[in-house]
């Protein structure tokens, strides 16, 4: 091995294809719609050189605040839902479910394989009150209560959008901390069982210190995943009632693709990456330096 990597010529051979693909698929987009974000037009119309203009524009625009406030909104509550409960599943893999746990993985993983419209069909069945009722609009009026229009208010809609997306990956999260969970060493926790731990004291002292580092990754990956967000709520209320259920994202897919405006909406794209990095390096910052501290 050592003498493959201290071959140049064999290192360019292994790694030039990948890199040229990388390249061509990955790169090459990116410089591309950074290009986009100094015109204003399209492939029809034409593109007109307008410098930062698009980005002042930004900065003014009230759909451009709005999207970002729910995209924030949502961000922070799928990745609160989707961690803590997944943090839960994890625990209950590890601590109480031993026989079982994998047919129940299973089983609770199994929303994540399914096609994201797929789902969104089902729970917009599940919540309809016309042309009949959804199963949870019967159950509302078994307990004599009026029938809710979840899919008729920015709120209500947003809440069937929450319990959607976490109940949806919470599976994923469950197993992606299972796996930091199981190489916590047992004989530390049976040392803190012999001097009389209790459950929420070895929690907090023992298993989320140690679990730290994958909590932390699933924190980011689940963050990056929400502030991106799009076709599950495109598949779901196609950012309405209006556009109160709009992310960065859809309003940045309809100004380049229904509007033509490719600058402004790469300035979009250019937004929601800058936070994405910004984000990320806080969240990593942050938990380095209770690392640190532990």
């Amino acid at each position: 091995m050592e003498q493959v990597l201290g071959d140049r010529k064999s290192v360019a051979i292994l790694v030039g294809p990948a890199l040229i693909v990388y390249s061509l698929v990955m790169l090459v987009p990116v410089f591309w719609s950074l290009g986009y974000t100094l015109f204003e037009g399209n492939a029809v119309t034409g593109f007109r050189y307008v410098g930062f203009a698009n980005f002042a524009d930004l900065i003014g625009d009230s759909k451009v605040h709005d999207a970002l406030w729910f995209t924030i909104r949502y961000a922070l509550v799928i990745t609160v839902g989707q961690v803590l409960l997944g943090y839960g599943l994890a625990l209950l893999y590890v601590f109480v479910l031993r026989r079982y746990s994998s047919l129940v993985r299973t089983l609770v993983f199994f929303p994540i394989v399914l096609p994201t419209v797929a789902v969104a069909l089902l729970f917009q069945q599940l919540f309809a009150v016309a042309p009949q009722n959804g199963v949870v609009n019967s159950l509302i009026n078994v307990f004599g209560a009026d029938s809710i229009d979840w899919f008729g208010d920015g709120g209500t809609a947003f809440i069937v959008i929450a319990i959607m997306d976490i109940w949806r990956s919470m599976g994923f999260y469950g197993v992606l901390l299972y796996a930091g969970l199981v190489e916590i060493p047992e004989d530390v926790l049976e040392s803190a069982r012999i001097d009389g731990s209790g459950g929420w004291r070895m929690l907090r002292h023992i298993v989320l210190p140690l679990s730290l580092p994958v909590l932390v990754s699933a924190i980011i990956f689940s963050i990056n995943g929400t502030l991106k967000v799009f076709d599950s709520i495109l598949a779901l209320t196609n950012g309405g009632p209006g556009t109160s259920t709009s992310p960065l994202t859809i309003y940045m897919f309809q100004t380049s693709f229904t509007y033509g405006e490719y600058g402004y909406g790469s300035s979009v794209a250019l937004l929601l990456t800058i936070i994405c990095l910004m984000v990320t390096v806080v969240i990593f910052r942050a938990s380095r330096r209770d690392l640190t501290k532990g």
